[in-house]
Protein backbone atom coordinates (compact mmCIF):
# COMPACT_ATOMS: atom_id res chain seq x y z
CA UNK A 1 0.00 0.00 0.00
CA UNK A 2 3.04 2.28 0.38
CA UNK A 3 5.97 1.89 -2.01
CA UNK A 4 8.89 4.34 -1.71
CA UNK A 5 11.91 4.20 -4.03
CA UNK A 6 14.97 6.44 -3.76
CA UNK A 7 13.13 9.36 -2.18
CA UNK A 8 15.20 12.55 -1.77
CA UNK A 9 14.19 15.97 -0.44
CA UNK A 10 16.50 18.98 -0.43
CA UNK A 11 15.85 22.29 1.30
CA UNK A 12 18.36 24.45 -0.52
CA UNK A 13 21.81 23.08 0.33
CA UNK A 14 20.46 20.87 3.14
CA UNK A 15 19.33 17.32 2.36
CA UNK A 16 16.46 16.36 4.66
CA UNK A 17 15.89 12.81 3.34
CA UNK A 18 18.44 10.88 1.36
CA UNK A 19 17.59 7.92 -0.88
CA UNK A 20 14.79 6.43 1.23
CA UNK A 21 13.43 3.10 0.03
CA UNK A 22 10.82 1.13 1.99
CA UNK A 23 7.36 -0.38 1.75
CA UNK A 24 4.34 -1.06 3.95
CA UNK A 25 1.53 -3.53 3.27
CA UNK A 26 -2.19 -3.57 4.05
CA UNK A 27 -2.84 -4.61 7.64
CA UNK A 28 0.66 -3.56 8.69
CA UNK A 29 1.63 -0.88 11.20
CA UNK A 30 5.05 0.40 10.16
CA UNK A 31 6.98 2.37 12.75
CA UNK A 32 9.09 5.27 11.53
CA UNK A 33 11.55 5.73 14.37
CA UNK A 34 14.20 8.40 14.70
CA UNK A 35 15.41 11.43 16.64
CA UNK A 36 13.93 14.88 16.08
CA UNK A 37 15.11 16.25 12.76
CA UNK A 38 15.77 12.82 11.24
CA UNK A 39 13.42 13.38 8.29
CA UNK A 40 10.28 11.61 9.50
CA UNK A 41 7.87 14.54 9.11
CA UNK A 42 9.31 15.53 5.73
CA UNK A 43 8.74 12.00 4.43
CA UNK A 44 5.16 11.99 5.71
CA UNK A 45 4.40 15.37 4.15
CA UNK A 46 5.63 14.08 0.79
CA UNK A 47 3.54 10.91 1.06
CA UNK A 48 0.40 12.91 1.89
CA UNK A 49 0.85 15.38 -0.97
CA UNK A 50 1.80 18.41 1.10
CA UNK A 51 5.08 18.81 -0.80
CA UNK A 52 6.88 17.18 -3.75
CA UNK A 53 10.14 15.25 -3.44
CA UNK A 54 13.32 16.50 -5.07
CA UNK A 55 13.97 13.06 -6.55
CA UNK A 56 12.59 9.57 -6.30
CA UNK A 57 9.14 8.02 -6.56
CA UNK A 58 6.43 6.88 -4.19
CA UNK A 59 3.06 5.20 -4.60
CA UNK A 60 0.35 5.23 -1.96
CA UNK A 61 -2.62 2.87 -2.29
CA UNK A 62 -1.39 2.17 -5.82
CA UNK A 63 -1.29 5.81 -6.96
CA UNK A 64 1.70 8.00 -7.76
CA UNK A 65 2.13 10.85 -5.27
CA UNK A 66 2.94 13.37 -8.02
CA UNK A 67 0.98 12.37 -11.10
CA UNK A 68 -2.06 11.13 -9.16
CA UNK A 69 -1.88 13.25 -6.02
CA UNK A 70 -5.65 13.84 -5.83
CA UNK A 71 -6.29 10.10 -5.80
CA UNK A 72 -3.64 9.69 -3.11
CA UNK A 73 -5.29 12.31 -0.90
CA UNK A 74 -8.65 10.58 -1.25
CA UNK A 75 -7.15 7.40 0.17
CA UNK A 76 -4.95 8.80 2.94
CA UNK A 77 -5.87 9.89 6.44
CA UNK A 78 -3.24 12.17 7.97
CA UNK A 79 -2.75 13.23 11.58
CA UNK A 80 0.06 15.82 11.82
CA UNK A 81 2.10 16.36 14.94
CA UNK A 82 0.27 19.62 15.63
CA UNK A 83 -3.46 19.24 15.08
CA UNK A 84 -5.37 22.42 14.19
CA UNK A 85 -8.95 22.35 15.45
CA UNK A 86 -11.77 24.91 15.59
CA UNK A 87 -12.07 25.23 19.35
CA UNK A 88 -15.39 27.12 19.31
CA UNK A 89 -17.11 24.15 17.63
CA UNK A 90 -18.57 21.05 19.22
CA UNK A 91 -17.02 17.68 18.44
CA UNK A 92 -19.92 16.46 16.27
CA UNK A 93 -20.25 19.85 14.60
CA UNK A 94 -16.55 19.96 13.70
CA UNK A 95 -16.47 16.41 12.30
CA UNK A 96 -19.68 17.02 10.33
CA UNK A 97 -18.05 20.12 8.86
CA UNK A 98 -14.97 18.09 7.86
CA UNK A 99 -17.18 15.38 6.33
CA UNK A 100 -19.06 17.99 4.29
CA UNK A 101 -15.78 19.44 3.02
CA UNK A 102 -14.97 15.98 1.66
CA UNK A 103 -18.48 15.66 0.17
CA UNK A 104 -18.95 12.34 1.95
CA UNK A 105 -22.23 10.52 1.33
CA UNK A 106 -24.39 10.00 4.41
CA UNK A 107 -22.08 12.37 6.26
CA UNK A 108 -24.01 12.46 9.52
CA UNK A 109 -24.09 8.68 9.83
CA UNK A 110 -20.37 8.51 8.98
CA UNK A 111 -19.59 11.05 11.70
CA UNK A 112 -21.57 9.15 14.31
CA UNK A 113 -19.83 5.88 13.41
CA UNK A 114 -16.41 7.53 13.60
CA UNK A 115 -17.15 9.16 16.96
CA UNK A 116 -18.06 5.73 18.28
CA UNK A 117 -14.91 4.24 16.77
CA UNK A 118 -12.67 6.71 18.66
CA UNK A 119 -14.80 6.32 21.81
CA UNK A 120 -16.04 9.88 22.12
CA UNK A 121 -19.79 9.30 22.12
CA UNK A 122 -20.18 10.92 25.53
CA UNK A 123 -18.25 14.01 24.39
CA UNK A 124 -19.93 14.48 21.01
CA UNK A 125 -21.69 17.65 22.14
CA UNK A 126 -18.69 19.04 24.05
CA UNK A 127 -16.90 22.14 22.81
CA UNK A 128 -13.41 21.35 21.62
CA UNK A 129 -11.99 24.15 23.79
CA UNK A 130 -13.08 22.23 26.90
CA UNK A 131 -11.32 18.98 25.97
CA UNK A 132 -7.99 17.62 27.17
CA UNK A 133 -5.10 17.11 24.76
CA UNK A 134 -5.78 13.39 24.73
CA UNK A 135 -9.39 13.99 23.65
CA UNK A 136 -8.25 16.44 20.99
CA UNK A 137 -5.87 13.80 19.68
CA UNK A 138 -8.85 11.49 19.29
CA UNK A 139 -10.64 14.17 17.28
CA UNK A 140 -7.59 14.35 15.03
CA UNK A 141 -7.77 10.59 14.53
CA UNK A 142 -11.52 10.84 13.89
CA UNK A 143 -11.16 13.44 11.12
CA UNK A 144 -8.47 11.28 9.51
CA UNK A 145 -10.83 8.27 9.57
CA UNK A 146 -14.01 9.94 8.32
CA UNK A 147 -13.49 8.99 4.67
CA UNK A 148 -12.41 5.45 5.60
CA UNK A 149 -8.90 5.76 4.15
CA UNK A 150 -6.85 2.81 2.98
CA UNK A 151 -3.69 4.37 4.41
CA UNK A 152 -3.31 6.18 7.74
CA UNK A 153 -0.26 8.36 8.38
CA UNK A 154 0.33 9.47 11.97
CA UNK A 155 3.07 11.91 12.97
CA UNK A 156 3.98 11.57 16.67
CA UNK A 157 0.37 10.77 17.69
CA UNK A 158 1.08 10.41 21.43
CA UNK A 159 3.42 13.35 21.98
CA UNK A 160 2.48 15.39 25.04
CA UNK A 161 -0.08 12.90 26.36
CA UNK A 162 -0.14 11.48 29.87
CA UNK A 163 0.44 7.73 30.39
CA UNK A 164 -3.26 6.83 30.47
CA UNK A 165 -3.97 8.80 27.30
CA UNK A 166 -0.99 7.20 25.56
CA UNK A 167 -2.36 3.73 26.27
CA UNK A 168 -5.78 4.70 24.92
CA UNK A 169 -4.35 6.16 21.70
CA UNK A 170 -2.08 3.14 21.19
CA UNK A 171 -5.07 0.82 21.52
CA UNK A 172 -6.95 2.85 18.92
CA UNK A 173 -4.01 2.68 16.53
CA UNK A 174 -3.82 -1.12 16.88
CA UNK A 175 -7.50 -1.38 16.00
CA UNK A 176 -7.11 0.94 13.01
CA UNK A 177 -4.19 -1.09 11.69
CA UNK A 178 -6.17 -4.31 11.36
CA UNK A 179 -7.63 -3.49 7.95
CA UNK A 180 -5.45 -0.67 6.58
CA UNK A 181 -1.84 0.41 6.24
CA UNK A 182 -0.55 2.60 9.07
CA UNK A 183 2.68 4.59 8.97
CA UNK A 184 3.47 5.81 12.48
CA UNK A 185 6.35 8.15 13.30
CA UNK A 186 7.78 8.41 16.79
CA UNK A 187 11.04 9.00 18.62
CA UNK A 188 9.89 6.81 21.54
CA UNK A 189 11.46 3.36 21.31
CA UNK A 190 8.98 1.59 23.59
CA UNK A 191 6.04 2.93 21.59
CA UNK A 192 7.41 1.57 18.34
CA UNK A 193 7.94 -1.85 19.90
CA UNK A 194 4.49 -2.03 21.49
CA UNK A 195 2.42 -0.83 18.54
CA UNK A 196 4.24 -1.63 15.30
CA UNK A 197 4.55 -4.79 13.23
CA UNK A 198 7.81 -3.58 11.72
CA UNK A 199 10.18 -0.73 12.52
CA UNK A 200 12.44 1.49 10.42
CA UNK A 201 15.07 3.55 12.22
CA UNK A 202 15.96 6.73 10.34
CA UNK A 203 18.76 9.18 11.05
CA UNK A 204 19.82 12.23 9.06
CA UNK A 205 17.48 11.26 6.27
CA UNK A 206 18.74 7.70 5.87
CA UNK A 207 17.38 4.35 7.06
CA UNK A 208 19.98 2.82 9.39
CA UNK A 209 18.06 -0.26 10.58
CA UNK A 210 14.93 -2.23 9.70
CA UNK A 211 13.42 -5.16 11.57
CA UNK A 212 10.35 -6.57 13.30
CA UNK A 213 9.78 -5.39 16.88
CA UNK A 214 10.58 -8.86 18.19
CA UNK A 215 13.94 -9.06 16.46
CA UNK A 216 14.69 -5.41 17.07
CA UNK A 217 13.79 -5.78 20.73
CA UNK A 218 16.09 -8.77 21.07
CA UNK A 219 18.88 -6.95 19.31
CA UNK A 220 18.42 -3.78 21.29
CA UNK A 221 17.59 -4.92 24.78
CA UNK A 222 18.38 -8.59 25.15
CA UNK A 223 21.83 -8.98 23.66
CA UNK A 224 24.89 -8.78 25.88
CA UNK A 225 28.37 -7.62 25.12
CA UNK A 226 30.92 -9.74 26.97
CA UNK A 227 34.57 -8.84 27.29
CA UNK A 228 37.32 -11.29 28.16
CA UNK A 229 41.02 -10.71 28.79
CA UNK A 230 43.56 -13.40 27.99
CA UNK A 231 47.13 -13.68 29.28
CA UNK A 232 49.86 -14.67 26.87
CA UNK A 233 49.33 -15.95 23.34
CA UNK A 234 45.68 -15.71 22.20
CA UNK A 235 46.09 -17.17 18.73
CA UNK A 236 43.03 -19.18 17.69
CA UNK A 237 40.83 -17.80 20.49
CA UNK A 238 38.39 -16.07 18.15
CA UNK A 239 37.68 -19.31 16.26
CA UNK A 240 37.22 -21.18 19.53
CA UNK A 241 34.71 -18.72 21.01
CA UNK A 242 32.77 -18.24 17.76
CA UNK A 243 32.07 -22.00 17.76
CA UNK A 244 30.06 -21.68 21.00
CA UNK A 245 26.26 -21.68 20.25
CA UNK A 246 24.76 -18.27 21.00
CA UNK A 247 27.88 -16.25 20.24
CA UNK A 248 27.03 -13.93 17.37
CA UNK A 249 30.42 -12.42 16.65
CA UNK A 250 33.72 -11.65 18.29
CA UNK A 251 36.36 -9.04 17.71
CA UNK A 252 39.79 -8.28 19.13
CA UNK A 253 40.21 -5.06 21.09
CA UNK A 254 43.78 -4.64 22.38
CA UNK A 255 46.37 -6.27 24.70
CA UNK A 256 44.69 -9.67 24.89
CA UNK A 257 41.16 -8.29 25.24
CA UNK A 258 38.26 -9.55 23.15
CA UNK A 259 34.59 -8.61 22.96
CA UNK A 260 31.74 -10.71 21.65
CA UNK A 261 27.96 -10.34 21.44
CA UNK A 262 25.84 -13.05 23.03
CA UNK A 263 22.32 -13.74 21.79
CA UNK A 264 19.54 -12.99 24.31
CA UNK A 265 17.91 -15.66 26.40
CA UNK A 266 20.75 -17.09 28.46
CA UNK A 267 24.07 -16.49 30.20
CA UNK A 268 26.97 -17.76 28.11
CA UNK A 269 29.72 -16.87 30.55
CA UNK A 270 30.12 -20.40 32.03
CA UNK A 271 30.42 -22.00 28.58
CA UNK A 272 32.86 -19.35 27.39
CA UNK A 273 35.02 -19.59 30.51
CA UNK A 274 35.10 -23.39 30.32
CA UNK A 275 35.98 -23.38 26.61
CA UNK A 276 38.73 -20.80 27.09
CA UNK A 277 40.37 -22.63 30.02
CA UNK A 278 40.04 -26.08 28.42
CA UNK A 279 41.53 -24.59 25.27
CA UNK A 280 44.71 -23.86 27.18
CA UNK A 281 44.31 -20.09 27.47
CA UNK A 282 44.85 -18.04 30.63
CA UNK A 283 41.53 -16.31 31.43
CA UNK A 284 42.37 -13.17 33.41
CA UNK A 285 39.02 -11.34 33.35
CA UNK A 286 35.45 -11.59 32.10
CA UNK A 287 32.79 -8.87 32.31
CA UNK A 288 29.44 -8.13 30.71
CA UNK A 289 27.81 -4.92 29.58
CA UNK A 290 24.18 -5.11 28.49
CA UNK A 291 23.12 -2.25 26.23
CA UNK A 292 19.90 -0.40 26.95
CA UNK A 293 17.41 0.56 24.25
CA UNK A 294 18.53 4.14 24.50
CA UNK A 295 22.22 3.27 24.15
CA UNK A 296 21.67 1.14 21.06
CA UNK A 297 19.37 3.77 19.57
CA UNK A 298 22.13 6.35 20.02
CA UNK A 299 24.64 3.93 18.53
CA UNK A 300 22.47 3.48 15.44
CA UNK A 301 21.78 7.19 15.04
CA UNK A 302 25.22 8.70 15.41
CA UNK A 303 28.03 9.06 12.95
CA UNK A 304 30.54 6.28 13.56
CA UNK A 305 32.56 3.72 11.65
CA UNK A 306 32.23 1.24 14.50
CA UNK A 307 32.01 -2.37 13.34
CA UNK A 308 29.03 -3.17 15.56
CA UNK A 309 26.96 -0.52 13.86
CA UNK A 310 27.99 -1.71 10.44
CA UNK A 311 26.86 -5.22 11.30
CA UNK A 312 23.51 -4.06 12.74
CA UNK A 313 22.47 -1.86 9.79
CA UNK A 314 20.62 -4.67 8.06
Amino acid sequence: MIQVEGLIKDYGPRRAIDDLTFHAEKGEILGFLGPNGAGKTTTMRILTGFMPPTEGTARVAGFDIIGESIEVRRRVGYVPERISLYEDMQVFEYLKYMADLRHLPEAEERVLDTIEQVRMVERAESYISSLSKGMRQRIGLAQALLHQPEVLILDEPTIGLDPAQIIEVRNLIREMGKDRTVLLSTHILSEAQQVCDRVLIINKGRIVAEDTPEHLGARLSGAQHIQIEIGGDAEGLETLVEAIPGVDRIRKLDDGRFEFQAAPGGDLRPQVARAVVEGGYDLLEMKTSGLSLEEIFLKLTRDTDDDWEADDDA
